[in-house]
Order: C-alpha cells, then sequence, then structure tokens
C-alpha cells in the first residue's frame, strides 16, 4: 500500500493531455500521487503517460491498431472502456489507486465513469464533464460518482477551465485526505428499507425503531435509479433483512412508468435467502412526467399533478391484477423467509381517505390475487389500517423481529394519521 494516497487520471490524451496534466499538477501540489491512464483512440499523447493507450487495448484483448480499424467509434470506445475498466480495477486490487478523476465530453465521459462504475461505494470518483448538466443517469448508474459541470468545452486551459479542474481536482484531494488509512470498522448486517414520499411516514416509524433496537438502517427512495441501488447492494454485502416497503418500481417497469428500476427489481433478496418483508406500498399509481405527457401516456385515468416535472396516474384493476401475480411469481422463488403485508386501508398517501387517488377495492383485490398465486413459502398477512397508520409500522416491526431475529419492537407512535399531500415522490 503507498503511504500517500495516489489518484487515477483517466482521460484521452490526444484530445485532454494539457487539461488532464492541469489536474495531476493540483493533486500534486496537494500532496497527492498521480497515476495517468491514456484511453484515447486516434492521435498521439503530447504528454508522458504511466498507462499508455496500447496497453488499454491490450487489456481489452485487442491491438491498438484492431481498435483503430474499427469504424463504429462507439464500439471501439466499447472496448477500450473494457481495457480501462480491466487495468483500473487490478490496481485496486493491488492497493495502488484510492481515488479516480476522469475528464472529457460525451465520449470521455461514457468511457471513464464506464470504469468508475466497477468501483465500490465510498471510492472516491470524480467526472469532470460538459455532459453533467444533462440527465446523468446513464453515467452514474447506481454508484457515487460525483459529476462536475465544464461550464464551456473542454477543449485548452482558459479562466474558466482552469476553476473548474481544479475544483475536481480539489473536491478528489479532500476526499483522500479524510479517507482513512485502516480498515473500515466491523459492523452488523445492516436492514434496508425502500420508500417514497407517500410511504415516508411509515417508513420514519420503522426507521426510528429499528435504530432504537441498535440496527442501522439504509433506506432507498425508489425512484428508479434507488431500486436498483438497493437490488446491487443486496447482491454484494451482507444483509440483515429487506423491508420492500416501496414496490412501485415494479409497476413503472410493467405498465410504462418513469421509475422503472429494471425487470430484475424485488428478486435478490428472495434468491439470496435474505428476510424479507414485502409490502405492496405505492403500486396504486405510475409515475411520469408533466400532465400534459402523462394525458397523453395515459389516457382518462384518475391524476394527481405533484409537481411541474412529475404527475403521478391511478393504476388500473387490471393492471393491480398482473402486479399481484408477478409479485406472487418473485416470492414463489424465495430461498429465505418472506412475509407479505397488505395494507387494506390504504397503499399510499394519495390512496388514503380523501386522497387524490383512492380505490377501496385495490388492496382487497391485490391480496386476493395474490393468495392465488402464491405457494406456501410465503406468509400473506392482512392489516385493517392505511399503510401510514403506525399501527401497520407496529405490524411489520413484529415481522421484522420474528424473520431477522431482532429484539420485539417497543413502537414510538410519533406520526399522526395518513397525510394525502406527501413532501415528495
Amino acid at each position: 500500500m503507498n503511504p500517500t494516497p495516489v489518484a487515477l487520471i483517466v482521460a484521452t490524451m490526444d484530445t485532454k493531455g494539457e487539461e488532464a496534466m492541469y489536474i495531476a499538477d493540483c493533486l500534486q501540489n496537494e500532496g497527492i500521487t498521480v497515476c495517468t491512464m491514456d484511453a484515447g483512440i486516434k492521435g498521439q499523447s503530447p504528454v508522458p503517460v504511466d498507462i499508455r493507450r496500447e496497453e488499454v487495448a491490450q487489456g481489452a484483448g485487442r491491438t491498438l491498431a484492431e481498435v483503430q480499424n474499427i469504424r463504429q467509434e462507439g464500439q471501439a470506445l466499447k472496448l477500450m472502456t473494457v481495457g480501462a475498466d480491466h487495468l483500473a480495477r487490478e490496481l485496486y486490487r493491488q492497493g495502488k489507486i484510492q481515488g479516480i478523476i476522469g475528464l472529457g465530453g460525451s465520449m470521455g465521459t461514457t468511457l471513464a465513469t464506464g470504469v468508475m462504475r466497477s468501483f465500490p461505494i465510498g471510492f472516491p470518483k470524480v467526472m469532470i464533464s460538459t455532459m453533467a448538466s444533462r440527465d446523468t443517469r446513464a453515467f452514474v448508474g447506481t454508484k457515487d460518482i460525483m459529476m462536475l459541470y465544464s461550464v464551456c468545452d473542454l477543449s485548452h486551459l482558459n479562466r474558466v477551465t482552469r476553476m473548474i479542474l481544479k475544483n475536481g481536482a480539489m473536491a478528489l484531494a479532500g476526499m483522500l485526505r479524510q479517507k482513512g488509512s485502516g480498515q473500515a470498522p466491523a459492523l452488523p448486517p445492516p436492514v434496508l428499507l425502500s420508500t417514497l414520499g407517500t410511504t415516508e411516514v411509515c417508513a420514519q416509524v420503522l426507521r426510528k425503531n429499528l435504530e432504537h433496537q441498535g440496527r442501522e438502517v439504509i433506506m432507498f427512495h425508489t425512484n428508479g435509479q434507488g431500486g436498483k441501488s438497493m437490488e446491487e447492494m443486496i447482491a454484494e454485502e451482507k444483509i440483515a433483512a429487506v423491508v420492500d416497503l416501496s414496490l412501485h418500481e415494479i409497476a413503472d417497469h410493467l405498465f410504462g412508468g418513469d421509475y422503472d428500476a429494471g425487470p430484475t427489481r424485488g428478486s435478490t433478496a428472495l434468491k439470496h435467502g435474505i428476510p424479507t418483508i414485502l409490502v405492496p406500498g405505492n403500486i396504486d399509481f405510475l409515475v411520469t412526467g408533466p400532465v400534459e405527457k402523462a394525458r397523453e401516456q395515459f389516457p382518462n385515468r384518475p391524476f394527481h399533478v405533484h409537481n411541474a416535472a412529475i404527475t403521478v396516474v391511478r393504476t388500473q384493476r387490471k393492471e393491480i391484477e398482473i402486479l399481484a401475480k408477478t409479485i406472487a411469481e418473485l416470492c414463489n422463488t424465495a430461498l429465505g423467509p418472506v412475509v407479505v403485508w397488505v395494507p387494506m386501508g390504504g397503499l399510499s398517501a394519495f390512496d388514503s381517505k380523501g386522497g387524490p387517488l383512492h380505490d377501496a377495492a385495490a388492496p382487497e383485490l391485490f391480496a386476493g390475487i395474490f393468495r392465488e398465486n402464491v405457494n406456501e413459502k410465503a406468509l400473506l398477512n392482512l392489516s385493517p389500517h392505511h399503510i401510514n397508520d403506525p399501527d401497520f409500522a407496529k405490524s411489520v416491526l413484529e415481522s421484522i423481529s420474528h424473520q431477522a431475529s431482532l429484539p420485539t419492537p417497543d413502537v414510538q407512535n410519533e406520526f399522526d394519521c395518513p397525510d394525502s399531500t406527501p413532501n415528495s415522490v
């Protein structure tokens, strides 16, 4: 292990060499050692580098000439990303780098963040990019990548690029200086909890009581990326239990909503045998964009305008039936204990008496179809309460205590009854 932290700079040096060397100077002035990687395809690097582009191509099992002869630049970039990722992860495994920084436009950002997404959460990652003011989901994915908008093109050094590049370098230097050199303390496995603003009352009761029992709780905001992040953490780390309170990402995946977390949402904990509590929270709606889009995409449905960018539309009963069957089939794959709680008083703050999307028959419909399709692996419980009623949270907590061998809860009723105007979706 190096006595001082080492930052890996990933860039296409033929077009970003001057800027990359400026970042290197900034980092070195702060006592950070630098390792430079050239992942460019055309041209030549104007500066010496530690890892040459020929080595990057070899990391993908190709020669640089072979990559250069590929006519589709996207395919060539993909190969260089594979090679850069392979070499960077090897440096990480050997303890030779403690942080990574990249810079570039669309191609350089695709390449550098493609490498960054291979690194674990907590490993410092900074991307300075002309793309950072746009939708960054494709670049960030489920990892903690800090993206800094370059404001102007990263084509040369000027008064703006010098400021931005230095700020990015200082951000990485700060992370590296504060990162402890010893091993992280051993912590007991956490409880993972999914939620959205419309189930936040229930989620906070669960969180506070679990923390009162000495459990660490990690909450995920189920906006599509949040669900993906949770599934990824379940697959990679030791987890005590999962409380999936917000399953609407499954609905958005099936029926075209914006908060789609992909086809594996809800499956990972079950297939890993992790004690799981499932609640069909928030399946009463699909998330879409501005109201004009909602009316066009989902005509003739009840809807609620959450804000100028987000509208939610009521799920139809035939969709509730499909969801119940889908979730039952997921439960049938479970290798560990799974309990399903259905709040018969309503599935979200929107689905409460007086709420904009209330359908009193939907929870019963869900429970009936689920019961018809689930096998003996899952225990189905019906609660007369609304999902945001503290008594419903108490029932869920008792199930967690039983399934995950946690102490029996002493529920702290710190919240009032359901709120039909949640803070966020």
